[in-house]
């Protein structure tokens, strides 16, 4: 191994995988596990005298490591860039980023800047800061178990969630159109362990629950803030939005995927659920820990409208909505079609199957952040 990082230059690259640890543990424990992973890296890696690269698999969902680039890298721990940064940019991002010269020059540009600034920016020094940032870290590591059981909780410990996945969204349809470069599941069952992340974030995205970039975060602060001096540790959390590069993008990300979650056009969804009790119960769940979430995010950064501090993207987000909940709708209405010749797939439409497919892409456009 030595002699092969020598003929590297004393080089090794590590890759940082952000979708799975997000299926596994929630939007708010992945991000912190990895930023906490990056850190003990440059600390290993120092102490072996080996320059280290760090290659960011990151998706286009929030819940995949997704987000605008710039504030991301940004928002990388300490020492972490030095001057050099790899990271993926999947499917129709590549599009979006690339496909005309002009607007890929600007992509280009602010990756430079934001590697540049991360690496020159000067460290924090021994101190009052430092101790600081060491309280924060410690608010970060609480948050992060609380939002892991309360996603946990909902996603593998709910009886019946397995079958209200399959049912209020379209994967068993995403999984028979092969959008994919691999099946949606490992296994031939319907375990959430094994469906593979991609199809399970976007799954969420298509029935505008987007459920992997917020879902456990609500809980997390509610419970949190209840457990001590109230106008205290809410002090202590807007001082984190407000000094830490790292929440502060960790709550703006998830502030865009809040922006495009539709809780009427997700209960339409919902209503695919056959088992009335079932759907009531899990729905409810998620409907409260969405309210939650939102009271706790307009607590903590002020705002009192989603993107408030982008209004740019917010109208543009907004100007799709009128395209993207009809296509919602019809989606809806074709599932309810394809599903009710399942049992006679010769009986199907193939009209209902071209509808579905075309309304994944359009709904997955217009969402964008979806790969």
């Amino acid at each position: 191994v030595a002699q092969l990082i020598a003929r590297q230059g004393q080089l090794q690259e590590v890759m940082l995988g952000y979708s799975d640890s997000n299926k596994d543990g929630g939007f708010l424990a992945s991000n912190w596990e990895l930023y906490k992973a990056e850190i003990d890296l440059v600390q290993v890696f120092a102490g072996a005298q080996v320059k280290l690269r760090l290659f960011h698999g990151r998706g286009g969902t929030v819940g995949r490591g997704g987000g605008p680039s710039y504030e991301a890298i940004l928002a990388q721990p300490p020492g972490t860039v030095n001057g050099q940064i790899r990271l993926t940019e999947q499917g129709e991002i590549i599009a979006s980023k690339f496909s005309n010269a002009e607007i890929g020059r600007r992509n280009l540009e602010l990756l430079v800047a934001a590697t540049l600034e991360a690496s020159l920016m000067p460290q924090p020094v021994l101190g009052a800061h430092s101790a600081r940032l060491a309280g924060f870290e410690a608010v970060m590591a609480d948050l992060s178990s609380r939002a892991y059981h309360a996603y946990r909780d909902l996603v593998y410990d709910t009886p019946g969630f397995t079958d209200y996945f399959f049912a209020a969204t379209p994967i068993a349809e995403i999984a028979e159109l092969n959008l994919g470069s691999r099946p949606a599941s490992r296994k031939s069952n319907r375990r959430i362990e094994d469906l593979r992340a991609i199809p399970w974030g976007f799954s969420w995205g298509q029935c505008r629950l987007l459920l992997p970039g917020w879902y456990g975060f609500g809980s997390a602060v509610n419970d949190w803030i209840g457990a001590g001096p109230r106008e205290a540790r809410v002090a202590t959390l807007q001082a984190m939005f407000a000094e830490w590069p790292f929440f502060a993008t960790l709550l703006s990300n998830m502030d865009m995927v809040l922006a495009k979650t539709d809780l009427a056009i997700a209960s339409r969804y919902a209503e695919l659920v056959s088992d009335v009790a079932l759907r009531e119960r899990i729905f409810k769940r998620i409907s409260a820990e969405h309210g939650t979430t939102l009271r706790c995010l307009e607590l903590i950064t002020g705002a009192h409208e989603r993107l408030a501090g982008n209004p740019l993207l917010a109208r543009s987000i907004q100007h799709r909505f009128a395209y993207l909940d009809p296509l919602n709708h019809l989606q809806v209405e074709l599932i309810v079609r394809h599903r009710a010749h399942a049992g006679a797939p010769q009986a199907a439409d193939e009209r209902v199957h071209r509808g579905i497919h075309l309304s994944i892409n359009g709904v997955a456009a217009g969402l964008r952040n979806t790969g």
